[in-house]
């Protein structure tokens, strides 16, 4: 028996309401760029619209023109999808609530998840959406995931409850280490003041 091996996500497809409404949300309000638009294979009288969330990978939506938004909060459960998260700068999180206000869009206001800062707020079909910002960048060579993954040894070692800021700081010079070779024969911390 051998695993599928998976190499990303390829897409989400999304069951929206009307194309305007589609367009207006992922583009208008997440600034998505709108990059493809066909009909649906599989149903000829939905549309399928396609948006690039950031990375090149994409957000598609199925769109009906008899389909209206339906702000009720979608179905968590079990199978169900909870949320999306994307991820945003620094610089655009600390304008999030400030510019969801400008649109009459209710969220959550900002909420520490000890590795990262999220907002949560509901699309026009009632998918939490989540704004998301890493606390930190990943050394050179490196991802966010082999940051998390060094921060969760050291935070299981340590007995702590969840994931911290320190713990990070600790990831990311453990990463520095293995991966920059250095001529200095101790590499320990010094203080040479």
């Amino acid at each position: 028996m051998r695993k599928l091996q998976t190499q990303g996500v390829h897409h989400i497809t999304l069951t929206g309401a009307d194309r305007q409404t589609s367009i207006d949300f992922w583009e208008g309000v997440l600034g998505m760029p709108f990059v493809f638009d066909q009909p649906n294979l599989d149903d000829p009288d939905e549309g399928h619209l396609y948006f690039d969330p950031g990375d090149g990978r994409l957000i598609t939506v199925f769109t009906n023109e008899n389909r209206r938004p339906d702000p009720r909060r979608t179905p968590t459960d079990p199978g169900c999808v909870h949320h999306l998260a994307f991820n945003v700068s620094k610089a655009t999180f600390s304008q999030a609530v400030e510019r969801l206000k400008e649109r009459g869009i209710g969220n959550s206001g900002p909420k520490d998840r000890g590795f990262m800062d999220s907002i949560y707020f509901k699309d026009p079909m009632g998918l939490l959406i989540e704004l998301a910002c890493y606390r930190f960048e990943p050394p050179v060579g490196c991802t966010h995931a082999d940051v998390m993954i060094e921060a969760h040894r050291i935070r299981v070692e340590r007995g702590d409850y969840n994931i911290a800021e320190e713990h990070l700081a600790d990831a990311i010079e453990l990463l520095v280490k293995r991966r920059q070779q250095t001529l200095s024969a101790d590499r320990g911390a010094k203080d040479p003041y």
